[in-house]
């Protein structure tokens, strides 16, 4: 495999770490109330909107981006079941692949 089609896999990998370290903070509350949900599911579909995008930008095709990065949602859901204050929900496996869906379709519209 050449250097040219391992590149825009760096950052995909990049952030999946990033995602993985953020899922396994034990508590990310900040005592904000409702607030506190609220930002913390937009901060859901930012992190998935960003790996949407980098995703398409490695694989240059949106259902496969959208799909891997579903699957990585998943993933990460079921990591948080095994973190001590945390649990797995299908309702962020919504709203990360939704993130995910509006990353890709910003970058299917910046890197045609």
């Amino acid at each position: 495999m050449t250097a040219t089609r391992i590149s825009p896999w760096i950052p995909v990998v990049l952030w999946a770490a990033v995602i993985f370290t953020l899922s396994s903070v034990p508590d990310l509350g900040t005592g904000l109330g409702t607030w506190d949900t609220v930002l913390r599911k937009i901060a859901h579909a930012a992190e998935y909107a960003l790996l949407g995008a980098l995703l398409y930008r490695a694989v240059r095709n949106a259902p496969a981006a959208l799909l891997l990065a579903s699957a990585y949602a998943v993933t990460d859901e079921i990591h948080q079941t095994f973190v001590s204050g945390r649990h797995g929900s299908p309702v962020d496996w919504l709203i990360d692949t939704a993130g995910a869906a509006v990353g890709v379709a910003i970058a299917v519209r910046v890197w045609r």
